[in-house]
């Protein structure tokens, strides 16, 4: 994929989250199951950066449960940081993961527990993350070269036993959802233009929307993760009716 189509396929997404940022959070307002199970694997001395954070949920139910340890979300989107509304022990910040190698030095910093938002630096203390979340946020990203820098910024920002644990959506999974595929022509761009896995989805909720989506297999995954420095140590299919349309997935930081 060359970097117009990419740029095309990123400016399509942003559109669509600035448009329908609100509405989009309203429809993500529970944990899905897969999360669920996540979270119940967070420890009590975790540092934890979410990227891409949406609205929030999964930070601020960790920070409900008394979790001390510093607590960092990034998103793009402002709409969604709006809606997330940091809690004492959560900082949110704008940040678009596309630039995440640009911006790693910044996010080696999190309010330290209970200080009322000031900064500590990761770096100095304790190397790095312990884990770092993706959820349904690498799917929006198109071109493999783009997802590798954010994947090994992941990597450096991870402390050397740290976790980096993501999902991606499982479109093809669902009938339902199949249906909503369209076009490349609507945009401006044809099939040639994208990469194999690349799809164009409309969005029915507050109006007409389309946005970009990757489905990954569990092998492109591997493939990402050993060109990245890291390996993949769990895998598993959640949420949705059929319990099929999130693929979770955990990978050691190297």
């Amino acid at each position: 994929m060359n970097s117009a189509t990419a740029e095309r396929l990123l400016t399509i997404n942003r559109e669509f989250y600035n448009r329908f940022g609100d509405s989009f959070s309203a429809t993500r307002q529970r944990l899905q199951p897969g999360v669920k199970k996540i979270l119940n694997s967070i420890q009590d001395d975790d540092s934890v950066l979410d990227l891409g954070c949406g609205n929030g949920i999964f930070l601020h139910e960790i920070s409900r449960r008394g979790h001390k340890q510093p607590l960092l979300g990034v998103d793009f989107n402002l709409p969604l940081l709006r809606n997330a509304e940091s809690a004492p022990e959560v900082i949110f910040r704008k940040v678009d993961l596309t630039q995440l190698s640009a911006n790693s030095e910044q996010l080696l910093t999190a309010p330290a527990a209970g200080d009322g938002g000031g900064d500590s630096a990761l770096s100095e203390k304790s190397g790095g993350w312990s884990v770092i979340t993706m959820f349904a946020a690498l799917h929006h990203i198109p071109s493999n070269e783009i997802r590798l820098d954010i994947l090994r910024t992941v990597q450096k920002l991870l402390k050397p036993n740290g976790k980096f644990i993501l999902s991606n959506w499982q479109f093809l999974n669902s009938e339902k959802l199949k249906a909503r595929i369209q076009p490349w022509d609507m945009v401006g761009l044809s099939s040639s233009d994208v990469d194999e896995g690349d799809y164009l989805l409309d969005w029915r909720s507050g109006g007409q929307g389309l946005r970009y989506a990757h489905h990954f297999s569990v092998e492109e995954l591997l493939g990402l993760a050993e060109q990245a420095g890291m390996s993949v140590s769990d895998s598993f299919l959640s949420d949705g009716e059929n319990g099929r349309l999130g693929l979770y997935q955990v990978w050691s930081g190297g």
